[in-house]
Order: C-alpha cells, then sequence, then structure tokens
C-alpha cells in the first residue's frame, strides 16, 4: 500500500507524447527499464566518478555509483510506503548529463561554454532525456513520464527562485513546453533520490579515497560519528584484517545515515500531515532528510573529503588534465567542424555559433572518459599509438 502523497502510476500526468499503457508494467517501470536501455546509461561505465576510469578496477564509476544511489533510494521508498519504482528511476537517471573526467570535465565546458549560454549536468541530464536519445519512431529521447521528467530536473529542490536566476537553456525551452513547476518542491520519490545520492557518495568516496591511499583509516578516526563507529569495530574485532574493516565501517556509516534518514522523514511528514503528493510540492521545506545532529555529521565528512579526497594533489593533476583534453577539444571542433564525426558536422557546419558549440558541447557531453582520451590522442599527437 503506498502512502496517499507517494507517486501513484494510475495519477500519473502521462507523457508529452501520448502511448498506449503497457498491459505489464507500471508507467514508472516503464520509465526505469527505458533508462537503463539507453546509450547514455550504458556510457556511464566509462565516466569517472572521483578517479579517472582507467586508475583502477576497483574505483566508482558513474555507472556504479548510479546503481548503488539507487539500491539506496529503493530500500528508503520501500520503507516509507513510496513508489520504489520511480524513486529507482531518478536514482539511475540522475548522472546521465555528466561528461567525462566528473566534475572536472563540467567545469572545464561549463568555462567553454560561457558565452553560449553555459553547460550544467542537470540541464544535460534533461536533453539527454528529451532530444539527444534518438531510438524511437514516433518521437526524439525516451518520452519519460511527467513525474520522471519533473523529478530529474527538480530533485535537488525549485529552480524558481525569488532571486530570479536565470535557468539552464534546455530547462527553460522544455518548462515551456510542459510545465515542470519548477518553482515548487520536488515530488517526495525526488527527494528520496537526492539524498540517497548523498549517502551513497559520502560513503564509497570515503571508500575510494581509502583504496587510493590519499586518506587512512587514522585520519576518519578523528571525525565525529566516522571516528565513533571505527572504535567500536575495532574493539569488537581486534585484528580485523585492513579490508574488512573499511566495509563494515562503511555499511554502518551507511545504516545509520539511513535509520537517521527515516526517522526524521517520518517526523517531517506527521508535522505536515499531508494528504496528496501536491501537499509534498507546496511545501515549504523538503520533508525528506537527515536529523540536525546527522546534517552536521554528514557536513563534516563532506568537508573533509573535499580537503582530503577531492583537491588531493594527486587527483587535482589528473584533473588539470582531464580540462586540457575538454577545452582542447571544444576549441578545435569549434574551429574546424569539419573534424566532427560525419553523423555530427553536417549540422554543425550549418549552425550559426552559438549552435554550433551547443552541438560540440552534446558531442563532447557524450563522451566517456575512455573516448574523450582517444579523440585528443587522434587529434592532438602526430603520431598517435593505438
Amino acid at each position: 500500500m503506498l502512502a496517499p502523497y507517494a507517486a501513484k502510476p494510475e495519477e500519473s500526468r502521462g507523457r508529452l507524447h501520448p502511448e498506449p499503457e503497457s498491459p505489464t508494467r507500471s508507467p514508472f517501470q516503464r520509465d526505469r527499464d527505458r533508462i537503463i536501455h539507453s546509450a547514455a546509461f550504458r556510457k556511464l561505465q566509462y565516466k569517472t566518478q572521483v578517479f579517472v576510469y582507467h586508475e583502477g578496477d576497483y574505483y566508482r564509476t558513474r555507472l556504479t555509483h548510479s546503481i548503488e544511489v539507487a539500491q539506496i533510494a529503493r530500500s528508503v521508498a520501500r520503507s516509507l510506503n513510496l513508489n520504489e519504482d520511480l524513486a529507482e528511476a531518478l536514482a539511475l537517471a540522475h548522472d546521465l548529463g555528466h561528461t567525462p573526467f566528473g566534475h572536472a570535465g563540467e567545469d572545464a565546458l561549463d568555462q567553454a561554454m560561457a558565452e553560449y549560454g553555459g553547460f550544467q549536468h542537470n540541464d544535460q541530464t534533461l536533453r539527454i532525456l528529451t532530444s539527444l536519445e534518438r531510438r524511437y519512431a514516433d518521437f526524439d529521447g525516451l518520452n519519460l513520464t511527467w513525474e520522471s521528467l519533473e523529478g530529474v530536473v527538480k530533485h535537488n529542490g525549485p529552480l524558481v527562485t525569488d532571486q530570479g536566476a536565470p535557468l539552464p537553456a534546455t530547462i527553460s525551452e522544455f518548462n515551456r513546453v510542459w510545465d515542470l513547476e519548477l518553482h515548487t518542491q520536488p515530488g517526495i520519490e525526488a527527494q528520496v533520490a537526492a539524498i540517497s545520492d548523498d549517502i551513497a557518495y559520502n560513503n564509497h568516496d570515503i571508500d575510494d579515497g581509502l583504496r587510493a591511499g590519499l586518506i587512512s583509516l587514522d585520519d576518519l578516526a578523528e571525525l565525529p560519528l566516522v571516528g565513533d563507529i571505527l572504535s567500536e569495530l575495532r574493539g569488537r574485532y581486534p585484528g580485523l584484517e585492513r579490508r574488512r574493516l573499511i566495509h563494515e565501517l562503511i555499511r554502518r556509516l551507511i545504516d545509520r545515515m539511513v535509520s537517521d534518514l527515516l526517522v526524521e522523514t517520518r517526523r517531517r511528514v506527521e508535522a505536515l500531515a499531508p494528504r496528496t503528493a501536491a501537499d509534498i510540492r507546496h511545501a515549504d521545506a523538503p520533508v525528506v532528510g537527515f536529523s540536525a545532529e546527522m546534517e552536521t555529521y554528514s557536513q563534516v565528512l563532506r568537508k573533509f573529503l573535499f580537503a582530503r579526497v577531492y583537491r588531493h594533489f594527486q587527483v587535482n593533476r589528473e584533473t588539470s588534465k582531464a580540462r586540457r583534453v575538454v577545452r582542447d577539444l571544444f576549441e578545435l571542433f569549434m574551429a574546424e567542424p569539419n573534424t566532427l564525426p560525419t553523423e555530427w558536422q553536417d549540422e554543425a557546419i550549418k549552425a550559426d555559433h552559438v549552435a554550433r558549440a551547443r552541438i560540440v558541447a552534446d558531442y563532447i557531453a557524450g563522451m566517456t572518459d575512455r573516448y574523450a582520451l582517444i579523440e585528443h590522442q587522434r587529434l592532438f599527437d602526430v603520431h598517435p599509438k593505438f
């Protein structure tokens, strides 16, 4: 039984391009399946999470991260009697618009696109879902339900604020065609997907940082909550091998965060007493979240990871190279669009400068780390070795 404020398949606002309903799957299950079968989802296998894909087989990629987010989102949605299929679909789709080389690639592409409307991975995700995936005979994109598109665009909160910040181009254009109610809170399943993302990357980046040797268990012992759990484990399992100790630490951290999330969310829901999904969207604040104490722990952990992992000099060196690769490719394709693959170059050559920049950005953003490196070598190394 779904909660009264959960997304109900029979109450879905439908698809931009009407289609017959499936006799065996709900609309949100079909959305999830379309995302999984998309080309953009497959490419996540070779896109950086923190460490460039070729640095080791055990580091997380955008694909493994998305699967881990989906697992947490499903568990939370099930516990709260929410629509598990929609939460899973949103978790699987949330990173589709990421460039190669993670945030370094996105920053470089955003700088290159500064004169042409900029670049944001969330905006690019919507471009993929509504335009760039070209698989179906009747429409471009995946033709997802309103609830899935709204959840992808707004999973981090309302986009229209009192400050009146300009909206990203694709989101703005699509919203004129189909109102996603950008001024409201996202649905509760989207809120679950967003915080599941936070839980996954905070904890799994600890794992990858330890594996890479950028941080140590002794460093973590100084952190609140993390240090407490580590102390408990060392006391209960003296002499436990490092690999098992790390796994036990990560799984207990995730459990503590999810347990706190469930208690706090139930408290907020009880206080709000929503009767419909619209009540969740028109609330003054998200209903899914951590307690104040857990939010503090999470912020401390995030700051630690930022300083000790994401800005470690070894990571900085890799991201510096990544930014140069993206910048070089963008400048070359803008100046010489005839170097683009055939299916891209005809449109780029005919386009004005602004439209060409967006085409080039779409091409680069769709690359995997591996393909971007190979393309750069092909175009800039006089004697490439493959």
